[in-house]
Parts: structure tokens; C-alpha cells; sequence
């Protein structure tokens, strides 16, 4: 199970605000779990893993197995949620470098407007076998729908098939893809309609995609409910305990959160965790500004301002217990680099190293820091940690007296482009 270490927050809080934190922590628990809250209708992310559908995850495991053996490519067209979530799961769990014929190469599409990329994407897939997921509750959202109008003229004009090749994911009975769905005769997969884009990892919208990569949807699904369950109880809750020190950071007047990560591959996963931060806190004129870093790459660029730039920051390390990173380091003969004093040592070593050199680094220079600890990078470890982020960014949301469920936010940019575009 995950732990968490915020001893490099201590310094920076008065311990009467960080109690009283925790004490209206755990009352914004309860009123998670008894849905007595603002956007109580929009919880079914929990709901879904306290009675899991294990006929759903077989029906996902089917359509992927599928894909699988005939699909040299599947688009995934979706934005927000629809996509992030996927996309974390997919870069965590599968390996740096492998055969492109493995499994099917997961790409992306209708996660932003670029006309070159949807362009070149096309050229791509002439002479693939191609299969298409677009994922979109109201299937009208400006970005995938115009993705989908020309990956979808791609099928009609390639294959005799093209309706057993598209699989929509969207609203149970609503909206223009159950439109098209009902007239193609396209397979289709449901998005409850309590569960919001940053919140549907663990539904169809994240489970397809994840599953057609070949990773074990049951072993990330259970670490979830694992999660879920562990999490039930307020007592020594480190979800509670995270959402608690990041509130008392902010009314400490700090704005910033930066979330680092050791391991490229959870650089995805930072993005997801952005996503769901910044839309479930940023209202009101409120919340901390989410970003996210991967180290030590980018020690080497902005780690410069976070040690000795504006004192804006707080930050969170995500850490992996068992990252796998043993490859043992050689001696040389010849000693040029100065490095013989860490040969036999392993790779993880001193990543590890580098972590608790900046942890103390970055305290010392007035960055509070607090470390999320994974067993390891596997399904049921990213299970817990999906669910861990989800569960502690409801609970910061009601400590912020704001609705962490909704974001009426995002439509403002939305009205002005239409009026620019010039939509009826």
C-alpha cells in the first residue's frame, strides 16, 4: 500500500493548523462517503469500485483481445479525461522499448486542434489495420468530433468494415455518438453518467485503451478497490493527511504545487494527477496551481527556480519503493569520470539518492516537500495511486469549500472561440 512522508512539511506549518486541517479532513471524508456534499451525484468513481462489475471488465478484456490480434494500431480520439488518464496507465505499466508487433501501438488524437499532427497521423495509417476508440460523453466536443470526421472518412474509405472497427465510449443513451452508434451499427461502451472525464480512468473510457496495450486492467482495477477499501476508515488515512498538509500549505500562502517524479514513465501519470488537481480545486479564486516535473532531467533546467526562486512552491515526490532500476554500474579502468566510487552500486541506488538529496536540498531552501511512496510500478500499485489522488483531491476540494466535481471554468474559452468560429 502507499506511503507517505511529509516530515519536510513540519518546519514550514504551525502544528495547531495542520490539526485543525486534519480534523476538517476527516469531516470532508465523511461527507464523501455519505454523499451529503456538493457534487455528491457525480461519485460514481467510487461507487464502481465498492460493487465491482467483473462482467464489464470481462467484456472490456474481450473487445481488447480482439483489437489485439487485428489491429496494428488503435486511435484513441478523446481529450481531458478522456485521454489522460489512458495515456498515464499505458506509459507506467509498458516497457521503454519493445517490438512495435507486441500489441497494438495505442496513438492519440482529438487532444488538441493541430491540423499538422491529425494531418501526418493520417498519413501514417495508410497500409495499418486500423481500429478506433473515440471517447466522448457528448460526442459534440469540438476537438475529438472534428478528429473523428476524418479519421472515421479514413475507415469508410479503406475498409469494407469500418463499423466493426470503431467502438464508441460515451453517455448511456445521450448524445450524438449514440446517434451515429444506433445508425452504424458501431459497438458501444457506456460512461456512467456519475463519474466525470478526470475521474473515468477505471470505467471503459481508461479500460479499453489500457487493456488494448496489453497491460492487466483486474490487477489495476483491484489495486483501486484495495485502495478504496483501505481508505474507507479516517484513522491514520494517508489520503486525508496529504489533502490536510496541502490546505495548510495554501492558507501558509503558497500557491504552487509541483508534482516531480523520479521515473520517466510516471511523467504521464504527473500529467494525469495535473488534470485532476487543476480542475477539482481551481475555483473561487482558490486552490493550488498543480504542475508537474520529472527529475532529474528537469533538475537541470527549472531546478534552479525551485531552489532559489520565488517561494511560491510547495512539492510532492512521487516515488516507486522498487523501481526495478538494478542494473549494477561498472568499473573503469581507466576512471576518467571520476565515477569508480559508485561501481557495483545499482541504478536505482542512486536515483534514490538524488531523491533524498533534493528532498533535503529543496527543504533547505524553502520548498516544503512531501513524498508519495509506491510498493512498485505495476497495475495494482497505479490502481491504489489512481485511486489514492482521486480520493485525497475530493476530500482537499470540500477542505476548499468548493465543488471539486464540476468545472464551470472550462467553458469560458469555450463561448469565445465558438463566437469566433462563428457556430449557430
Amino acid at each position: 500500500m502507499l506511503r507517505l512522508d511529509h516530515d519536510n512539511t513540519l518546519p514550514f506549518l504551525d502544528a495547531s493548523v495542520l490539526d485543525a486541517r486534519i480534523t476538517g479532513a476527516e469531516g470532508a471524508h465523511r461527507t464523501l462517503l455519505k454523499k451529503a456534499g456538493p457534487g455528491s451525484d457525480a461519485t460514481g468513481w467510487r461507487d464502481l469500485l465498492v460493487e465491482p462489475d467483473d462482467a464489464l471488465l470481462g467484456r472490456v478484456s474481450e473487445t481488447a483481445q480482439e483489437i489485439s490480434e487485428e489491429a496494428d494500431v488503435l486511435v484513441c480520439i478523446g481529450i481531458g479525461g478522456s485521454y489522460l488518464g489512458a495515456r498515464a496507465v499505458i506509459q507506467a505499466l509498458t516497457p521503454y522499448f519493445r517490438h512495435p508487433s507486441d500489441v497494438p501501438e495505442i496513438v492519440f488524437a482529438g487532444h488538441h486542434l493541430s491540423g499538422t499532427y491529425l494531418h501526418e497521423l493520417l498519413q501514417y495509417l495508410e497500409g495499418r489495420s486500423v481500429y478506433v476508440n473515440v471517447i466522448s460523453k457528448s460526442g459534440t466536443t469540438l476537438e475529438p468530433a472534428l478528429a473523428f470526421r476524418s479519421i472515421r472518412r479514413h475507415l469508410e474509405n479503406t475498409y469494407d468494415d469500418p463499423e466493426r472497427r470503431i467502438i464508441v465510449t460515451t453517455d448511456p443513451s445521450a448524445g450524438a455518438l449514440n446517434t451515429l452508434s444506433a445508425e452504424r451499427g458501431y459497438r458501444k461502451f457506456e460512461i456512467p453518467r456519475d463519474v466525470g472525464g478526470r475521474f473515468s480512468v477505471l470505467t471503459p473510457v481508461g479500460l479499453l485503451p489500457i487493456a488494448s496495450a496489453g497491460i492487466d486492467t483486474s490487477s489495476l482495477f483491484y489495486g483501486a478497490v484495495d485502495a478504496c477499501n483501505a481508505l474507507a476508515s479516517a484513522e491514520g488515512n494517508p489520503a486525508l493527511l496529504y489533502a490536510a498538509v496541502r490546505s495548510a500549505l495554501l492558507d501558509g500562502g503558497l500557491s504552487v504545487d509541483l508534482l516531480s517524479v523520479f521515473e520517466p514513465r510516471l511523467h504521464g501519470f504527473g500529467l494525469w494527477w495535473q488534470q485532476l488537481f487543476g480542475e477539482s480545486e481551481g475555483k473561487d479564486g482558490t486552490g493550488l496551481f498543480p504542475s508537474v516535473a520529472q527529475y532529474t532531467t528537469d533538475l537541470h533546467s527549472i531546478g534552479q527556480y525551485v531552489q532559489d526562486g520565488q517561494r511560491t512552491l510547495a512539492e510532492t515526490f512521487l516515488m516507486v519503493e522498487d523501481d526495478g532500476g538494478d542494473l549494477e554500474i561498472p568499473s573503469s579502468d581507466d576512471d576518467l569520470d571520476g565515477l569508480n566510487y559508485v561501481a557495483g552500486k545499482t541504478m536505482s541506488f542512486v536515483n534514490r539518492a538524488a531523491h533524498n538529496g533534493t528532498s533535503r536540498a529543496h527543504a533547505d531552501g524553502g520548498v516544503p516537500n512531501m513524498t508519495l511512496w509506491l510498493e512498485n510500478v505495476s497495475p495494482k500499485s497505479i490502481g491504489e495511486a489512481i485511486y489514492f489522488f482521486e480520493h485525497a483531491v475530493s476530500v482537499s476540494g470540500y477542505l476548499l469549500g468548493v465543488n471539486p466535481f464540476d468545472q464551470p471554468g472550462v467553458e469560458a474559452y469555450k463561448k469565445e472561440m465558438f463566437s469566433r468560429l462563428g457556430r449557430p
